[in-house]
């Protein structure tokens, strides 16, 4: 039997808030006369499956409340099928749902259903993984290595700050091969991220100009050598002018090589831990569609979410 709305829930992510705008939009469908299914998922690869399943059964639309990694499994298991994702952001970060402008408020999520935009979701894939906000090589991705040792369960910020520390006293940057497009743009120490959006944790503007539907990914390479380089790149990237450096390189490609002459580089996919070195990585453009919220006057489609994590906290 088909519904109209299947919901997909992380019982593992979320918080009261969000608990209660699930329970109010279950509500509200159910009161306008619309099927709603909820099944609650054991695993990224469970989530997975009842997505697939939704889709055989004709649903309407799949609501995701959960967090990147939710998201990510949903539109990786639906991937060239027509069943828009709606997201109901309940993860640490939730950086796909500040990208889609979405603040997790019943309101909104209303709004977005009735009379959002419908838009292509691109994803990214790096050897046989699949990812959907950014890939990190050398010094965040030995933080989430860091961090990964010793996780038990749900994550803050503030459990990021000590593996930060040790991290930038402990850690040497790797010497790293770049080839963009058949192209070799880097061959020295540094950091390299690759988006798909331009949301990263704590809004930092690592990837600031990438697009999650324009079919491209965009590059980031941090030639560093020192400490105080390194530095230097966190500063300016805080102040908005990493941009300006001459050891900064930033430009859009489909296609992208990483390796590396050393043993055992750090790599990071979506906030946890990536296969090793090298990475063939490269674009699926409209991998799957996301419900966004309509645009503000005199705007194409409706800004990304700022200060995301203040905006529930006040909710």
């Amino acid at each position: 039997m088909g519904y109209n709305y299947n919901f997909i829930i992380n019982p593992k992510s979320g918080s009261s808030v969000n608990l209660d705008v699930i329970r109010d939009f279950r509500d509200y469908l159910c009161r306008s006369g619309r099927e709603v299914r909820i099944d609650l998922t054991r695993s990224l690869t469970h989530a997975g499956e009842l997505a697939q399943e939704s889709v055989r059964t004709g649903c309407a639309a799949i609501v995701v409340a959960g967090g990147d990694g939710t998201v990510r499994a949903v539109a990786e298991a639906i991937a060239g099928s027509d069943v828009p994702i709606l997201v109901i952001p309940c993860g640490t970060e939730n950086l796909l749902a500040q990208e889609l402008g979405l603040d997790g408020s019943l309101k909104s999520t209303i709004i977005t259903l009735e009379h959002g935009l419908l838009r292509n979701l691109d994803l990214g894939k790096a050897n046989d993984r699949h990812f959907m906000a950014i890939i990190g090589v050398g010094f965040d991705a030995e933080v989430v290595r860091r961090i990964n040792l010793f996780r038990c369960g749900h994550i803050t910020h503030a459990d990021y700050i000590w593996p930060i520390c040790r991290t930038y006293w402990e850690y040497h940057q790797p010497q790293l091969r770049v080839e963009a497009d058949g192209q070799l743009i880097c061959d020295e120490p540094g950091l390299v991220f690759v988006g798909n959006i331009s949301r990263y944790a704590v809004g930092l503007g690592i990837v600031p100009y990438a697009d999650f539907s324009d079919g491209r990914l965009d590059l980031t390479i941090y030639k560093c050598r020192r400490k105080r380089e390194l530095l230097i790149h966190a500063v300016m990237t805080i102040l908005q002018r990493s941009s300006r450096s001459p050891n900064v390189t930033r430009l859009k490609c489909s296609r992208i090589t990483l390796s590396s002459p050393e043993r055992d580089v750090p790599v990071q996919i979506d906030g946890d831990p990536g296969p090793k070195l090298p990475l063939h990585i490269e674009i699926i453009p409209a991998a799957a569609k996301v419900l966004t919220p309509p645009p503000p006057a005199g705007h194409k489609y409706h800004p990304p979410v700022r200060y995301y994590h203040l905006r529930r906290w006040l909710i």
